[in-house]
């Protein structure tokens, strides 16, 4: 028996072995995970209420069986699929950030997307499941439920919605922003102040109000036009249908970090002019605000300049986040957002 590795002089050079690993993920797999959580979320919404096993977690907000058991479901597939991709899930435990900050890739999952529409019976809920690399979502699929459908998306690859055995490639709206009339989609349950300012800025809208992810996927088909989230979301609520968004067309922008009450800490118009996407894998999971936009036709403010805000005020005044605030990665990319002559 040994006694334990021997020791050498300080002389001696450290060595490390670097290892890649290359490994092909079936989206059918993925999509079979989430439709079958989805089955399980409706066997216990179909249920007497008495049956739901409702409680509060320590942020106050819902948690069912039907929770926790989309969310078995998925963790026990996902390892069964790749036991080598680690698993961050609403429902789970959150890893520290000196662990996450390692990860090249990882699964980010919210198993019922909509708790609380799942409370009132509304069918507005979804099943969430991502891949992120490199603080970018690269796999989407959300399972919505109640309409039996499926959407889907891969980096590069396009984005698709299935209802039962067929399958159609879906893209963004193409529009102009001001145009009167476009269609805005906004959170049931979030509809802040800096929500109907922005709202206030167009021509006409039509107004809608959905839960869960299905916003994002409302812009991603081109069932809206836009959806602005200025209230707080967390990353496993959006990675999903964001690569979806992003692969039929649209964006979603950073529009100005808040807080967990949704407080804005910066000013939502300075922020979204720089075009940065969101993005994951943050210290703070916490989601800045953020606009969902379809496919935008041109550069123009969207009527009377009331979302004008001036280049050289922003380089002369950088905004400097309330204390405490974690600052949110750059580096947009896209068409940009409407200023004072456009860009």
């Amino acid at each position: 028996m040994g006694t334990g590795p021997s020791k050498l002089d300080n002389d001696h050079p450290e060595y490390t072995v670097e290892l890649t690993f290359s490994c092909a993920l079936p989206v059918e797999n993925v999509i079979a995970t989430a439709e079958e959580a989805g089955k399980a979320i409706l066997s216990i919404y179909n249920s007497e209420v008495s049956k739901w096993e409702v409680e509060l977690k320590s942020d106050s907000s819902p948690l069912t069986r039907a929770d926790k058991e989309a969310n078995r479901i998925i963790c026990d597939d996902l390892m069964a699929l790749a036991p080598h991709i680690p698993i961050v899930s609403e429902e789970n435990k959150l890893l520290p950030y000196d662990v996450r900050k390692k990860f090249q890739y990882y699964w980010l999952v919210d198993p019922l997307d909509g708790t609380k529409e799942f409370l009132k019976r509304n069918g507005e809920f979804t099943v969430n499941i991502a891949l992120i690399s490199q603080g970018e979502p690269v796999l989407g699929v959300v399972h919505v439920p109640c309409q039996a459908k499926t959407y889907w998306a891969v980096k590069g690859k396009g984005a698709y919605v299935r209802t039962g055995k067929s399958q159609n490639r879906i893209s963004a709206a193409e529009f102009s922003l001001d145009e009167p009339g476009l269609r805005l989609v906004a959170s049931s349950s979030h509809l802040s102040h800096e929500t109907e300012e922005f709202i206030s800025l167009f021509t006409s809208p039509e107004f809608m109000q959905v839960g869960s992810s299905l916003k994002l996927l409302m812009v991603a088909e081109g069932a809206a036009h836009i959806y602005p989230r200025l209230a707080p979301t967390c990353e496993w609520d959006t990675a999903a249908a964001d690569v979806i968004v992003r692969e039929a067309g649209g964006v979603v922008l950073q529009a100005g970090l808040c807080d967990d009450k949704g407080r804005a800490l910066e000013d939502w118009k300075k922020v979204l002019v720089k075009e940065a996407p969101v993005t994951y894998n943050k210290e703070d999971m916490l989601n800045p605000f953020f606009i969902v936009f379809g496919r935008r036709r041109g550069l123009k403010p969207p009527g009377k300049g009331r979302l004008d805000v001036e280049e050289e005020e922003i380089e002369s005044e950088e905004e400097v986040p309330a204390a405490g605030a974690k600052q949110g990665s750059g580096g947009g990319r896209g068409s940009a957002a409407p200023t004072k002559g456009g860009r």
